[in-house]
């Protein structure tokens, strides 16, 4: 009788593990942040982008990269700030992105049942067994930089990162993963033009 409990539980806990891996892919990307505890940032009222901007490895444009621009753009813009058509900002703001090809491999506990019969008691009876499962996956990681660089001490005075897995994606869902993935960067900037003060 204790065995043929052991069976659906056993079963169902390895279904919550597997919800529980599904929900941390569906997770957004790692963001981290950092500000150089010197900066003046009530000194910077406008930017324009690096050139050449690190995302552009090749020299060139691409459809991504000018998504990128115009995401930090609207970023920056609706914090106050003012871009220096003339080429001559406060802050240089630089933009690399790069992917790598990973592999995890994980280890699980996982429990199976052998049936016997007993000629003796004239029944089938299940035995649990246990051993490890190992599941490899292979992905892509994407790593995306936002550099703030004070231009009068040409020094980097705000960095934010984003990392998270890279899906297969249509144009237009890459433009929304770009644009989503950028505000969540921004969202660690908590300075407005002009201002030492965090946004509210």
């Amino acid at each position: 009788m204790s065995i043929s409990l052991k069976f659906p539980l056993a079963r169902w806990l390895m279904a919550l593990c597997a919800l529980a891996l599904l929900a941390g892919c569906a997770t957004g990307p790692r963001i981290t942040a950092e500000a150089d505890p010197r900066a003046d940032f009530s000194r910077y009222r406008t930017f324009a982008f690096y050139s050449p901007l690190a995302v552009k490895k090749e020299g060139y444009s691409s459809p991504a990269s000018e998504r990128m621009k115009a995401a930090v753009r609207t970023q920056m813009e609706s914090r106050g700030y003012t871009f220096a058509a003339d080429g001559k900002p406060d802050l240089w703001v630089n933009i690399n992105a790069y992917m790598e090809r990973r592999t995890d491999v994980t280890t699980t506990p996982w429990v199976d049942y052998g049936y016997y019969y007993s000629y003796r008691s004239r029944r089938y009876f299940a035995a649990p067994f246990w051993h490890d499962r190992v599941d490899v996956y292979r992905y892509t990681e994407g790593t995306v930089n936002v550099d703030l660089v004070d231009v009068a001490r040409n020094a980097l005075v705000w960095e934010g990162i984003a990392v998270g897995r890279v899906p297969n994606l249509k144009p237009a869902d890459r433009d929304a993963r770009i644009d989503s993935t950028m505000a969540e960067i921004f969202a660690r900037y908590p300075y407005r033009a002009g201002s030492a003060q965090g946004v509210a």
